[in-house]
């Protein structure tokens, strides 16, 4: 990953006072959560674009909480962000589809819309492996609720309660999403047993 998604208070100006320990808790959470966050949207760009907000967003309206309560709180900001960019791109892929590129508020033409690049991404090589590759075909093909309970709770290390806060849903709704996850990748992982 290119640069940092640390916050930079340069680039803050209406953000004053971030508290040191902010910014340890960011600089220790932005690679699994770019690395969540380009799972569930395909693309680099609209990760660290959601993770940068999803910062910014912790840090505007909840820097004042307790430290023991930011963990959750990113990670329910940084799961409606993504679903946001996923819902944006169905939409504009229907509207586009139905009308093509359109004009901008200048009236320059927008280029038509385009299918994501299918060529292995940077994150893919450095990876250098058909393992992951694999799991991460297999993590996108679950449903979205299953797959924020899987990427929470396994891959972040949440416990039922904060995957639950982060979620916006009840603990026994983690557990059910969990297990259906758990099963599905099973079935979906079979020969990498």
């Amino acid at each position: 990953m290119n640069g940092s998604l640390a916050l930079d208070t340069t680039s803050l100006e209406d953000i004053r006072d971030v508290p040191a320990n902010m910014n340890a808790f960011l600089a220790g959470i932005e690679r699994r959560a770019w690395r969540m966050a380009e799972i569930h949207l395909g693309n680099r760009d609209d990760a660290m674009d959601a993770v940068q907000d999803a910062m910014l967003r912790l840090v505007r309206h909840y820097g004042e909480k307790p430290a023991g309560e930011w963990t959750p709180l990113f990670w329910g900001i940084l799961r409606r962000r993504i679903v946001d960019l996923q819902r944006r791109r169905k939409v504009r892929s229907i509207i586009v589809g139905w009308i093509g590129g359109g004009r901008d508020d200048e009236g320059d033409e927008l280029p038509s819309w385009d299918p994501a690049d299918d060529a292995p991404d940077p994150s893919a090589r450095l990876q250098d492996s058909q393992a992951y590759g694999d799991i991460v075909e297999a993590l996108r093909r679950l449903p979205r609720r299953q797959r924020e309970a899987f990427t929470l709770r396994v891959m972040e290390g949440l416990d039922v309660a904060e995957t639950a806060a982060a979620m916006g849903c009840s603990d026994g709704s983690v557990k059910t999403h969990l297990s259906r996850a758990m099963h599905a990748l099973r079935d979906q992982l079979e020969a990498w047993r």
